[in-house]
């Protein structure tokens, strides 16, 4: 297995799969770069050195493989991971937020002691597409008053231009289609 010395090498981990899961969407599959372990601790590795020194006290991750990356960066930077999942897969009081999909609609949920005010939180997520979920997670946090630090992904699907519906959040991203 090789050395990766530039995130745009990722790209050759990732499996692209047309018309799933419709017709007409190119979904990129990050399985195949999770089943690589220098890809996969490269990855968090550069996610991780991002945020070194910026007193995040969570990573908020989005269901479910989010939860992969979101795990894996909390462990790095030494901090708490707070899951943001599907209605009724949480099981205690939830705040909830419903938003638009590049095709359909979702909501999330988080816990409602989740956060405290002024807490500092990266949003972590493996791709950003439309930007919806991780707006909608964002206006989750802030209704705790807690800081949203920044947006951070595996890749960015540059085209969908989801990075406009997180310009007040700021986005960071190893790739971009």
């Amino acid at each position: 297995m090789k050395n990766i010395k530039n995130p745009e090498e990722l790209k050759s981990y990732i499996r692209e799969v047309p018309d799933f899961p419709k017709k007409g969407i190119n979904f990129y599959d990050i399985t195949t770069l999770l089943a690589h372990s220098k890809a996969f601790n490269y990855t968090i590795d550069m996610l991780a050195n991002r945020y070194i020194g910026e007193s995040i006290d969570y990573i908020v991750s989005v269901e479910a493989r989010g939860f992969v990356f979101g795990s894996a960066l909390a462990y790095k930077l030494g901090c708490g991971v707070i899951l943001v999942r599907k209605p009724g897969k949480l099981p205690a009081e939830c705040n909830a937020m419903s938003y638009d999909l590049e095709y359909g609609s979702a909501t999330l949920e988080i816990h409602k002691d989740a956060l405290k005010e002024n807490d500092r939180v990266v949003i972590a997520d493996d791709v950003l597409a439309t930007g919806g979920t991780a707006a909608a997670v964002a206006g989750l946090i802030s209704e705790f008053k807690a800081e949203v630090v920044e947006t951070a992904f595996l890749a960015e699907l540059a085209f969908l231009n989801g990075r406009e519906k997180l310009k007040p959040y700021g986005v960071f991203s190893l790739i971009s289609y």
